[in-house]
């Protein structure tokens, strides 16, 4: 029946065991094709797109978006599946087979032993609990990395591709400490990296209204003019002549300004509508420091900062205040901005602020001064991806997607032990831990669950995991070559962020379906 504001939707309910039953088999159906995937020796897989096309890839995000069952609940236990996979994902670039296989491991172990005979509240408070534990244990245990294991890191990623890993790696050397690494389509069918100028700014996209790529969760300008305010703007008619500007010399517009709700809403809009291409970030900093960061972002991108603090007018915002850049990029982590080219008043104030870094004695101070010169000298370099052919292409730049967020990730926390290793030592060592009984028996749960990657990586190269021991921390199984190793010292590594947001995004979800009684889904037709 018709009502106001479109038709509504009738309703199943599902009850008690059946409907978790159901949740489940979604679960075992994701999780059985994306575990395929783990590992060195993980299988590909092959995925027919919706115009009967096939498409090829190892990458576990990919496999478990492109799943859809015809049953209703079953479907709704593969959609949490994939919440997860692109929670990991988007903080941490990798793990999304990872996070699938550990929670499938939390559920299944849970029917093992028998967690329904406890209060599910204690069972949850202990898997959480120690959970929280194994993830200090292994912070503790994580260690910088150096060049060589930034090699380790991108090859791994990169599905053991060691011409692909070489080069990602060469990629962050040669962008220097404060540098980016970004991916685009090559022009040819080669793959190669191009080092340019450019800097980075921990602010995001403020709507998911102004994305380009909704999956990813990124919004990308190509040439786009630059906007910069340290003052709040009220409305959108206080920015009209320079947005009219962007529009008549068919350019989009990065605006990097406070805006009230009234132009960010009217900005969305018009993006929605096709009207104009733009991006919409807060500045970076804060408190007085806000003025210099500013100050220097305007040098590099050649734009005028508004600021009424110092007297500009509002209703005088003219297009002689924008800058451009070559390209802009905003994901989860910030906004890069690509350069061609740096002007000499940016060479000059890079070198007026190493001069005042090495007289300054103050500690806040010299942080502030080295986060300017880290803006203004910092470099991007861009991995131009290429492919004989579409399916390749894609399946390519998912390996290199993977391993440039694995080396951001093992350079911002560190590195473990590769190959379900980590977790599965953490998981065999003894844990003092005081808790109810039905809290031991959540421990007890994550605790087996814990081993449920390195296995799956084992079982996935036709090996056993009785036939290898984990006597010390560092002990694995190179699965290439068959045999036991030294993982660090073999170089199979997993960046400790990966590994920390996989196990926080299992725990959340597997706990979650567990505590499921009823489950309201839709009808279909």
């Amino acid at each position: 029946m018709a009502q106001f504001g479109g038709p509504k939707l009738v309703k199943a309910l599902h009850f008690d065991g059946k409907a978790k039953e159901q949740l489940i088999k979604g679960i075992n159906k994701i999780a059985t094709a994306v575990g395929s995937t783990l590992g060195a020796s993980g299988r590909t897989v092959v995925i027919e797109d919706d115009f009967g096309n096939p498409y090829v890839t190892k990458d576990g995000v990919t496999v478990a978006n492109s799943i859809l069952l015809n049953n209703p609940v079953e479907n709704l236990g593969v959609s949490m599946m994939k919440q997860a996979a692109q929670k990991t994902a988007s903080a941490a670039g990798d793990g999304t087979t990872t996070s699938i296989v550990l929670t499938k491991a939390i559920i299944d172990s849970y029917d093992i032993l028998k967690g329904y005979e406890y209060s599910f509240r204690d069972i949850k408070t202990g898997i959480t609990k120690f959970k929280e534990h194994i993830i200090n244990f292994l912070s503790k245990k994580a260690v910088n990395v150096d060049n060589k294991e930034l090699y380790n890191v991108s090859t791994i990623s990169a599905n053991n591709d060691k011409e692909l890993g070489t080069l990602i790696a060469k990629a962050f050397e040669g962008s220097g400490e404060n540098g980016i690494v970004t991916m685009e389509t090559s022009p040819t069918n080669q793959t190669y990296i191009d080092i340019v100028e450019g800097t980075k700014i921990g602010s995001t996209t403020k709507t998911p209204h102004f994305y380009t790529n909704k999956e990813k969760e990124t919004t990308e300008l190509e040439k786009p003019l630059v906007f910069i305010s340290a003052s709040e703007i009220p409305n959108v008619r206080k920015i009209q002549d320079i947005l009219e500007h962007a529009i008549k010399s068919n350019r989009s517009m990065l605006l990097i300004a406070p805006l009230e709700s009234q132009p960010l809403t009217a900005l969305a809009m018009n993006k929605v509508k096709g009207n104009i291409k733009v991006n919409v970030i807060d500045p970076p900093s804060f408190g007085l420091k806000r003025k210099d960061i500013l100050d220097d972002l305007a040098l590099l991108v050649g734009a005028k900062v508004f600021d009424e603090s110092l007297g500009d007018s509002i209703d005088a915002i003219s297009p002689d205040m924008l800058g451009s850049v070559d390209k802009s990029i905003s994901d989860s982590e910030g906004t890069v901005l690509v350069i061609s080219k740096k002007s000499k008043e940016v060479a000059e104030r890079i070198k007026y602020l190493k001069t005042a870094l090495d007289e300054e004695d103050n500690k806040l101070l010299s942080k502030h001064l080295n986060d300017r010169l880290a803006l203004l000298s910092g470099g991007v370099s861009i991995v131009y991806v290429g492919a004989d052919t579409e399916v390749e292409l894609k399946e390519k730049q998912d390996r290199v997607d993977d391993a440039i967020h694995a080396v951001k990730a093992a350079r911002k926390e560190g590195i473990l032990p590769g190959g379900g290793s980590a977790l599965a030592f953490a998981a065999q060592s003894d844990w003092e831990i005081k808790l109810s009984q039905g809290e031991l028996r959540g421990l007890d749960i994550l605790k087996n669950a814990l081993v449920a990657p390195y296995t799956k990586i084992l079982s996935n190269a036709g090996l056993l995991p009785e036939h290898f021991q984990l006597k010390e921390w560092g002990d694995g199984v190179d699965v290439a070559h068959g045999c036991a190793t030294n993982m660090r010292e073999k170089g199979i590594i997993d960046p400790f962020l990966v590994t920390k947001t996989a196990l926080n995004n299992a725990v959340s979800v597997a706990t979650t379906i567990l505590s499921t009684d009823c489950v309201i889904s839709n009808i279909r037709e």
